[in-house]
């Protein structure tokens, strides 16, 4: 299934997915509830001035893409439901980094933890770059990573919603970004943040492999 949002389309949907896991009591949500949620000045980057009609616009052409619908009920006000769940069968740590990436832009696997903690409470940064890893194991991928910047230490990822040029709206990467790149540097960049990506999964396992061996060897002792 081949995505192509709209940045309304992608706040539309991220608020739909967010007040469902934080706010289950008051989902679906209400065209008026919707538009409060997608320009909340908390947990959003960028903050947005939506109006009616864009949310609306946004609402036909998730419904299209059948990602969300109109939640039936005895409410004579209409109410709104996201449908990612059903197409996905997502794991309930996987949605909740999808979440945040939907809502609030490319993000560092700390940032993802800490700013998760309302929709899933990760234990610790492995169990975030689990989910990560489901979500770019997909078919097709959701989820990508980005070249690490430079003086960074952690690399970020993005969401494939809006297709895989998107990164070029995200502000620090605009600013980071070099006019003179060619097309075979960007790639070489971002081959090198997966392999560092893969280095540090590896590393993860190995040492699990040796905790799980040291206590095998404590039986014999």
């Amino acid at each position: 299934m081949s995505l192509e949002l709209s940045e309304a389309d992608v706040r539309v949907l991220g608020a739909l997915v967010e007040k469902e896991i934080a706010t289950p009591e008051y989902y679906p949500l209400s065209l008026n509830a919707l538009l409060n949620a997608c320009n909340q000045k908390s947990n959003r980057e960028p903050v947005t001035a939506l109006d009616e009609d864009a949310v609306r616009k946004a609402l036909r052409s998730l419904t299209d893409q059948a990602l969300v619908r109109s939640a039936g009920g005895d409410s004579r006000v209409a109410k709104f439901e996201h449908r990612l769940n059903e197409l996905y069968n997502f794991h309930r740590h996987e949605i909740a980094v999808l979440c945040v990436l939907l809502l609030r832009g490319p993000q560092t696997p700390g940032e993802l933890r800490t700013r998760s903690e309302r929709l899933y409470p990760f234990e610790d940064l492995e169990a975030v770059h689990s989910a990560l890893n489901l979500l770019m194991r997909r078919e097709p991928p959701l989820v990508k990573i980005l070249p690490r910047q430079p003086g960074t230490k952690e690399s970020r990822f993005m969401h494939l919603f809006c297709g895989d040029e998107s990164a070029v709206r995200d502000p620090e990467a605009v600013r980071e970004a070099d006019s003179t790149q060619s097309p075979t540097s960007s790639r070489d960049s971002e081959r090198i943040a997966q392999l560092e990506s893969d280095i540090v999964e590896l590393r993860r396992e190995l040492e699990t492999l040796r905790e799980q061996f040291a206590a095998f060897q404590k039986q014999f002792q």
